[in-house]
């Protein structure tokens, strides 16, 4: 079935940057995720949405890390990048990656990644 598997988080300190990576994938089938999308997730904090990117490239951004991030994407690889830069200890967070992806089998849902921490340290 459908997979996305993220790559990229880990420990930093404040002001560094980390890229983020989510590929999808999904057995025997052809696709193109549409659109795909990050979230983050603080603890004790509801789940926010930080960029979204769509197949044609069009992108928008949450308020919380508008201007330090940058979302793209290889749309052969189903794979979308997340670009963090000036990274602060308030964006410590489990980031999700997120795809809205049509099949066949099942038809138009979202689906999630397991998730990847970012640590950032004062």
């Amino acid at each position: 079935q459908v997979q996305l598997v993220e790559s990229g988080g880990g420990s930093v300190q404040a002001g560094g940057s980390l890229r983020l990576s989510c590929a999808a994938s999904a057995s025997g089938s052809l696709f193109l995720a549409n659109p795909m999308r990050w979230y983050r997730q603080a603890p004790g904090k509801q789940r926010e949405l930080v960029a979204t990117i769509t197949s044609g490239g069009s992108t928008s951004y949450g308020d919380s890390m508008k201007g330090r991030v940058a979302i793209s994407r290889d749309n052969a690889k189903n794979t979308v990048y997340l670009q963090m830069n000036s990274l602060k200890p308030e964006d410590t967070a489990v980031y999700y990656c997120n795809a809205r992806i049509y099949l066949l089998t099942s038809g138009l849902n979202d689906y999630w990644g397991q998730g990847t921490q970012v640590t950032v340290s004062s």
